[in-house]
């Protein structure tokens, strides 16, 4: 039976700082520490920063190269693995290629995937994601850490935090400055959160849902105030006192719209119409719902009127 080899897998574009990550984690963090084990590092792209062979030699690990995507498969990855016979591999992916051939493809016997994590360019984000979208997402969405570097001042961390919670919800999100240190300063909201009614605007709904999700005691016991689309079928799914109220919204693509909406408790649920178009104002209560399968934040409204469709029915996280 072969030993388990634990592969920790680096996602993202090409100079989004994989290597450096790399190097960082091996002598800076202590990992190596020792040289007892055999490592490998699987490098697929030819970056702006090369590997430091020479030092790289005083922990025990090695650098092997896979120049195209047709290399990397399941005879050559195993060629590879009997000629260095690691004991852990750091696979540098290239961000051109597929991350299918990693997660949905077999990997070579006793290869076992440890970690994933995804490096972001700051400076570039938006603009990839503006012009390469699902080429961009697709780094991203499996990654179990996102580091954003090279991190300024101005860096919109909320919104960043946002379009990548829309696609990957359990995604721990790290903000890295230019030279290195974490910036963990608090993230700023297009919304006022101490307002007695926090208004949220269409465009922001997308992000204010996700934060609402991923931070709900921020807003136990805060009142909003937003336009939605009712979702309340008649088919019992829903309890008579209960409807979701929520937008569309667009992530990578046409093909990637997916319903954003909450739990709301309201005595006159039944009276609103599926897919009508509603302006609610709620406090927010963070209890358990079988929705959520756990705690999370449910809607009491303290008036929902009805509401004009507006003239683009999605929102987005951009």
């Amino acid at each position: 039976m072969a030993r388990d080899i634990p592969v920790y897998v680096f996602t993202g574009f090409m100079d989004s700082g994989k290597t450096t990550l790399i190097q960082e984690t091996l002598f800076e963090n202590d990992f190596a520490q020792g040289g007892e084990d055999k490592i490998l590092i699987l490098s697929c792209e030819d970056g702006d920063v090369e590997y430091d062979i020479e030092k790289l030699k005083t922990i025990n690990a090695k650098v092997a190269t896979i120049d195209s995507e047709d290399e990397f498969n399941l005879e050559n990855l195993t060629r590879i693995s009997k000629e260095y016979d690691p004991d852990v591999i750091f696979l540098e992916y290239n961000g051109t290629w597929g991350v299918d051939k990693i997660y949905d493809e077999p990997l070579p016997e006793g290869w076992v995937p440890a970690q994933s994590l995804a490096t972001v360019d700051a400076t570039t984000f938006e603009n990839y994601l503006n012009n390469m979208r699902t080429m961009m997402m697709e780094q991203l969405f499996k990654a179990e850490v996102v580091i954003f570097n090279r991190c300024t001042e101005a860096t919109p961390k909320s919104k960043f935090r946002g379009q990548i919670k829309s696609m990957n919800r359990p995604a721990q999100i790290v903000y890295e400055r230019a030279d290195g240190s974490i910036d963990d300063t608090p993230e700023e909201l297009p919304f006022d959160l101490d307002a007695d009614v926090i208004d949220i605007t269409d465009a922001d709904y997308a992000l204010w849902f996700m934060d609402c999700m991923e931070t709900p005691k921020k807003y136990d016991g805060k009142t909003v105030h937003f336009r939605g689309l009712v979702y309340n079928p008649n088919d019992k799914k829903l309890r008579r006192d209960v409807f979701i109220p929520g937008r569309f919204a667009m992530t990578c693509c046409v093909e990637d719209i997916q319903f954003l909406g909450m739990k709301c408790k309201w005595d006159n649920a039944a009276s609103l119409g599926h897919r009508s178009w509603i302006d609610i104002t709620a406090t927010i209560k963070v209890e358990f719902a079988k929705e959520y399968k756990g705690k999370g934040p449910v809607l009491y409204p303290v008036s929902v009127e009805p509401a004009e469709k507006p003239e683009d029915e999605l929102v987005y996280f951009s």
